[in-house]
């Protein structure tokens, strides 16, 4: 691939915007969200593909981007049309063909206290190479997850549908419980022990031919890639129950599992808490809701172009 390596520390990153080199893309360290964690954030792909390279869902990305920050009461001082003309020229001047972009917002450098009145709300765009996020092989073969200890935040003490940078510390204590017990991922429970999502993923259940996925009254984020197998499953005539509770006995006597995310892709589960799930491959289901997925990315369909914004 063109460009740089993964997160090697070369290229272009703007910031509030200009375009500055990624080693002078820096904070002051009392910066009020890196104290408090009072950022929002997404993750967005870009696919290289036989008509330019294409951002996957953009718009949605976006719409949720700017929903984040009003629980915050953050504005962001660059409107949609201006922020994606600076992240396509981001990939333009990055030379990237496929990348996963992060626009930033957080509340910057004024004052300390907890109320962020008089601190700045700066913006930052990044992009970079990033290939399968829990592995090539994970993709084909699916990986070993384990139930965390750790419990997901309630919705009724922080916004779950804001993608906010300060609760991911959550994900981080669950996905790293998971990888010293030497698993690939964690499952993460709600407040009421049922299946609430992965740490940065959400999480969908096959039994006898249906499809089920937690709704978003179980403290889930509302996944783009989430909703984007839904309508990929529903146009493929299964039965999708998306607004369901889950229990956690009810992964090990499922016949498939599967993560989605805009990281994760989609990515099969053949193990939860040493328990095999199904025959302990990547089964049917999954397998064809992740060849309709990078089919439709790669666009090796024309499916729901106006789900794309081309470089």
């Amino acid at each position: 691939m063109a460009g740089f390596d993964e997160m090697e520390g070369s290229g272009t990153i703007w910031m509030n915007g200009e375009f500055v080199d990624w080693d002078d893309a820096q904070i002051h360290v009392l910066t009020h969200g890196l104290h408090y964690g009072t950022g929002i954030f997404e993750g967005v792909r870009a696919y290289d593909t036989d008509e330019g390279t294409a951002i996957f869902r953009w718009e949605e990305h976006l719409d949720r981007f700017f929903a984040s920050a009003k629980p915050y009461d953050m504005d962001i001082d660059f409107t949609r049309e201006e922020l994606t003309e600076a992240t396509l020229e981001l990939l333009d001047r990055n030379d990237l063909e496929s990348a996963y972009i992060r626009p930033l917002a957080y509340y910057g450098y004024d004052s300390l206290g907890v109320s962020p009145k008089d601190c700045p709300t700066d913006v930052a765009l990044a992009a970079w190479p990033w290939g399968a996020y829990l592995g090539e092989d994970a993709l084909e073969n699916g990986i070993e997850v384990m139930v965390s200890s750790w419990r997901k935040h309630a919705s009724s003490q922080v916004p779950t549908n804001a993608k906010t940078t300060g609760l991911y510390v959550n994900s981080l204590l669950a996905g790293e419980e998971a990888r010293r017990n030497g698993y690939a991922e964690a499952i993460v429970l709600n407040k009421e022990g049922n299946v609430a999502e992965g740490p940065g993923e959400n999480i969908f259940l096959v039994r006898d031919g249906e499809i089920f996925t937690p709704g978003l009254s179980e403290s889930i984020l509302d996944g783009i890639t989430r909703n984007t197998v839904i309508e990929l499953a529903e146009e493929r005539g299964y039965e999708v129950h998306d607004n369901v509770s889950i229990s956690r006995g009810e992964l090990n006597t499922a016949d498939e599992l599967f993560f989605t995310g805009s990281a994760a892709e989609v990515t099969p589960i053949r193990q939860v808490d040493n328990v095999t799930i199904g025959e302990g491959t990547r089964g049917p289901v999954t397998e064809e809701l992740q060849t309709a997925f990078f089919d439709l990315v790669e666009r090796k369909t024309d499916d729901h172009d106006e789900w794309f914004t081309y470089v």
